[in-house]
């Protein structure tokens, strides 16, 4: 996984760089395997989808530059899709990845965590010791063209202990992001869950600055309300 992560660093830092790339780790390899027809071979254990374009005569001088900077001692197989319908085959496996999570637990705890593009095989790396410390199955992928990884906890909500690593290894998760440079979101907001972390990367003079737009623009907090301060009481 580690190898797939490095791999992005060095096509995302040449000039010729993909339209899209989307990083899936070997728990999402796993959840995948249990596809009907799974396309991937099987001793995958991460996988990396691209999508480059350009001119036609330019093309494939682009996807060369690409596999390039991509090939390494962990790259099992590089397959480049021969029509739009081979294209869709492959991208399918990652429309259908968040519903096949399902599968694998009953509990998910989803954040979209993002770091920078050089710093995302340290990420990989550090997210399964966490896996492995608090005995919980992490399942990450996303866009890895911009760093941001969708990191899924999976655990039982019956089982206690699962329920207590999750929470405890979701507050780890968020340190070592802000460690490595990055924020704790990178699309989707803070919203209830993150509310309570956002002061390990906003500062205190900061979150006053903030606080006070929020009531100058809405000073009966009925505006989304409890959405984004640790004591902002919500309706």
């Amino acid at each position: 996984m580690k190898e797939a992560a490095a791999a992005v660093s060095r096509i995302m830092a040449q000039a010729c760089q993909p339209r899209a790339m989307e990083f899936m780790d070997s728990g999402a390899i796993r959840a995948i395997g249990r596809l009907d027809r799974n396309p991937l071979p099987a001793q995958t254990r991460a996988l990396l989808l691209i999508d480059v374009d350009g001119t036609v005569n330019g093309l494939q001088e682009s996807v060369d530059a690409i596999e390039a900077a991509a090939r390494c001692d962990g790259l099992l197989e590089w397959l480049q899709a021969g029509s739009a319908k081979e294209a869709a085959v492959l991208w399918q496996t990652r429309k259908n990845l968040s519903p096949l999570l399902r599968k694998l637990a009953p509990g998910k705890i989803n954040e979209d965590i993002v770091v920078p593009v050089s710093r995302m095989a340290e990420l990989i790396d550090a997210l399964d010791r966490l896996a492995r410390a608090h005995q919980l199955l992490i399942v990450s992928y996303g866009h890895a063209g911009n760093g941001n990884i969708h990191v899924n906890l999976l655990y039982d909500p019956a089982d206690e202990r699962q329920t207590a690593a999750a929470n405890e290894c979701l507050a780890e998760v968020f340190e070592l992001t802000l460690s490595l440079g990055g924020s704790l979101s990178g699309e989707h907001g803070i919203g209830f869950v993150k509310r309570n972390f956002v002061g390990l990367e906003v500062d205190a003079e900061t979150m006053a600055v903030m606080r006070g737009i929020k009531n100058q623009l809405d000073p009966l907090n009925i505006l989304n309300p409890g959405k984004m301060y640790p004591d902002q009481p919500g309706h």
